[in-house]
């Protein structure tokens, strides 16, 4: 195999790669055996036709393409191995030479690793987080706990009141005609919870069991429905049954019920412990993001557009998984949000952009500082992802192999510069962000597209 590379515009390259004939007659027979029993030649059995007869008649290029699908990744593996440029995106493949009895050439267009420009990195200013923790904070932790707790009792001596859990049949009308998927039997609701269209909820407060209550309502303009967007509406609606939630007293028994101390005074300095905690590592995180985040504003780098999509893809990746966990494909994502694939690539951009940019400017910063991972950081990390996957560390190594190993290794060495630069910032006011930074921080995250989609 021989290969060459050519430096393009923009961080980009394209290498020539090329293998010898004698390999594509290899992969050109292989096709062949493969192919061999779909193939009826005339006065053959199913597969006993010679590749001659079967090139002559059907011509040579028949197994170009296998043979070509066949030889293109481990010639592309080799020519990452020896080419010394750091190559950071998928390859654009393009096939420029198959013929048998000569080499086969292919092309690779790739991004390159691009060169960043450091600027100030040191003495960063960040805001100075606030990390007291309030009473009116603790109160109302320990009422959540209290929610959590609390048993739900039928009520029957009484109207409906905010916060009570109802049971209603209703059914809706427009004009005096009923409306399809307007009506409902034995359904569930919290008054308050905002399931319903605005007014619809405030209106049953003061309901009696048993007893109609109309409810006049107007569908918002932009209701998913637009047979009843923006039309007035009247619900016809009985209370069945009416739950209250009655919450624990809050003393000591209550304190020794959802904690290991005896006491509401103990149990409440630890809740404050536990917020103080809280908002220590939310503080922490936030500072991390601050000042890579000015470190980035203050470098120069021009990111190739096949690096920005390799990354955007793999954020796509990343997020089909975790919707796979959560028992949802892509498809169905896409389907509840009304997105396509298209779409979903612009959502992603900004954030692949904000990766690659941390990244990059990172990893200079590691090289200018001389920030780098020895052989106990490895075993550390090892013996930490063992403890977390409930491996043995040999076995982690195993599995990681020598490239795994280098990824470890370069991704200490990142936060070993994130600490560097926490370490080196002042606090103090930080400066407004521009445009550019402004721009990554307002786009809309996988995450949080996940979350919608969690509350379709």
């Amino acid at each position: 195999m021989s290969l060459q590379v050519e430096k393009l515009e923009k961080n980009m390259a394209k290498l020539t790669i090329e293998t010898g004939a004698d390999e594509l007659e290899k992969a050109l027979e292989s096709a062949f055996q493969k192919n061999k029993n779909k193939i009826n030649i005339p006065g053959f059995r199913k597969g006993k036709a010679p590749r001659k007869m079967v090139e002559k008649l059907y011509g040579p290029e028949i197994f170009y393409e296998d043979a070509a699908n066949e030889l293109i990744p481990e010639a592309y593996e080799k020519a990452l191995e020896e080419c010394e440029e750091e190559i950071v995106s998928a390859p654009k493949i393009d096939v420029t030479q198959i013929e048998a009895g000569k080499p086969f050439i292919f092309t690779a267009e790739v991004a390159l690793k691009p060169p960043v420009t450091l600027g100030k990195y040191k003495g960063l200013k960040v805001e100075k987080a606030d990390l007291t923790v309030t009473d009116k904070e603790v109160d109302e932790q320990i009422e959540k706990e209290r929610e959590n707790s609390a048993r739900t009792i039928t009520v029957e001596d009484r109207p409906v009141k905010d916060g009570d859990i109802t049971t209603l049949d209703f059914e809706g009308f427009v004009d005096g005609v009923a409306f399809d998927g307007g009506k409902g039997t034995d359904y569930p609701l919290t008054i308050g919870s905002g399931a319903f269209i605005p007014g619809f909820e405030e209106q049953l407060v003061g309901a009696e069991i048993g007893k109609e209550t109309e409810v006049n309502v107007t569908f918002p303009e932009d209701y998913q429905s637009a047979d009843l967007a923006g039309k007035a509406a009247v619900f016809k609606c009985t209370v069945k049954s009416i739950q209250e939630k009655e919450l624990p007293a809050l003393d000591d028994e209550f304190a020794s019920e959802v904690s290991t101390f005896e006491t509401l005074a103990e149990y409440r300095e630890d809740v404050k412990k536990g917020l103080e905690q809280k908002k220590a590592d939310a503080a922490k995180s936030a500072k991390e993001e601050a000042v890579i985040a000015a470190a980035v504003e203050e470098a120069q780098m021009e990111i190739p557009d096949a690096m920005i999509e390799t990354e955007q893809r793999q954020i796509i990746e990343e997020f089909a998984q975790r919707l796979q966990m959560q028992g949802l494909s892509m498809e169905q994502y896409m389907q509840f949000t009304g997105m396509n694939a298209q779409s979903v690539m612009e959502q992603t951009k900004p954030q692949a952009i904000q990766r690659i940019q941390s990244r990059l400017v990172l990893e200079a910063i590691a090289k200018e500082e001389n920030l780098t991972a020895d052989e106990k950081d490895f075993e550390e990390e090892v013996k930490s992802m063992a403890e977390k996957y409930q491996m043995e560390p040999e076995q982690i190594t195993k599995t990681l192999g020598e490239r795994g190993k280098k990824q470890v290794l370069a991704d200490i060495a990142i936060n070993k510069a994130v600490a560097f630069l926490v370490a080196n910032a002042k606090e103090g006011k930080a400066p407004a962000k521009s445009s550019r930074a402004k721009k990554s921080a307002d786009a809309p995250s996988a995450q949080e597209a996940e979350e919608s989609a969690a509350e379709e």
